[in-house]
C-alpha cells in the first residue's frame, strides 16, 4: 500500500485576528496531489486538520504544508508528527506560507526550518542557486528570473542546508520593514531531524508559479529528496 501524502491547505486566524488567504491553494491541491502520484505516494488533500487522525500521521510519508495562522494541530497530532519525523517515517514539506503559522507550537519553527518574519517586498529579482546537485534546483542553472513575495526569516536552523537565496543587490532597502539578517535572503532549504527529512520553498505565491513547469520540478524534487534513504 502506498504512503500517503497529506497536503494541508488550511487557513486559520492568527492570535490576533484573521489570516491573509491565498488564492493559489486550489492549484497547490491539486498540483501536489499529481506530484505526489508520480512519486507513488497516496494524495490526500486536508482542508481542516481536525479530521486528520493522529495515527495516520504517526503512520509516515509525507506531510505537506501551505498553510498560515494557528493550524488548530492537536497535542496528539503534533506529538504524531515529531515523533514520526524524528523517527524517520514522516517527511515534510513547507511550501511559501506554511513559516507563517503556528505561533503557539514552540517546536514547529525548529522542525520547519525558520520563521516568518515579514515580507517587505513583492517584486521580479534574480534567484541565486546555491546548490546545483540537489534534485529540486539541479534543473535550473547558476541562477534564475522571478517574481514573488521575498519573506525575511527568524531563527534559521544551523544546519539547514540553503538551496536557494535573493542574489545580491535585488532589493530595495529603503522601504518600510527592510532590513538584512546575518544569513541574508534564504528563499529555499532543507535539513535533517534526527532520521527524517524537512524541505521547504519560499516560492509558490502567485498563480503563475503552479504554472510553470520549472517551479513544478522544484516541488517534485523536493518530494524525491524527503524520499530518498539514508
Amino acid at each position: 500500500m502506498a504512503l500517503p501524502l497529506l497536503t494541508v491547505t488550511q487557513v486559520a486566524p492568527y492570535q490576533g485576528g484573521p489570516a491573509g488567504v491565498h488564492g493559489v491553494l486550489g492549484q497547490a491541491a491539486t498540483a501536489m496531489a499529481e506530484l505526489g502520484a508520480m512519486a507513488g505516494l497516496e494524495p490526500r488533500a486536508v482542508r481542516d486538520v481536525g479530521g486528520l487522525d493522529p495515527g495516520v500521521l504517526a503512520a509516515g510519508g509525507v506531510l505537506a504544508l501551505f498553510t498560515i495562522g494557528e493550524t488548530p494541530w492537536s497535542p496528539a497530532q503534533r506529538a504524531a508528527i515529531v515523533e514520526a519525523v524524528d523517527d524517520g517515517r514522516l517527511g515534510v514539506l513547507g511550501i511559501h506560507s506554511a513559516t507563517d503559522a503556528c505561533r503557539d507550537w514552540e517546536a514547529y519553527g525548529s522542525l520547519l526550518g525558520a520563521r516568518f518574519d515579514g515580507h517587505p517586498w513583492t517584486q521580479d529579482f534574480t534567484v541565486e542557486v546555491l546548490e546545483k546537485n540537489h534534485p529540486a534546483t539541479g534543473h535550473w542553472g547558476a541562477c534564475f528570473d522571478w517574481r514573488d513575495e521575498v519573506y525575511l526569516f527568524s531563527r534559521l536552523r544551523s544546519d539547514a542546508s540553503v538551496l536557494l537565496q535573493v542574489a545580491e543587490d535585488q532589493l530595495d532597502m529603503t522601504v518600510p520593514g527592510a532590513r538584512r539578517p546575518s544569513h541574508g535572503f534564504p528563499l529555499c532549504w532543507c535539513h535533517r531531524r534526527g532520521r527524517g527529512r524537512v524541505f521547504y520553498t519560499a516560492l509558490g505565491h502567485f498563480p503563475a508559479a503552479w504554472e510553470t513547469p520549472d517551479y513544478l520540478a522544484h516541488l517534485a524534487g523536493g518530494l524525491r529528496w524527503l524520499l530518498e534513504d539514508g
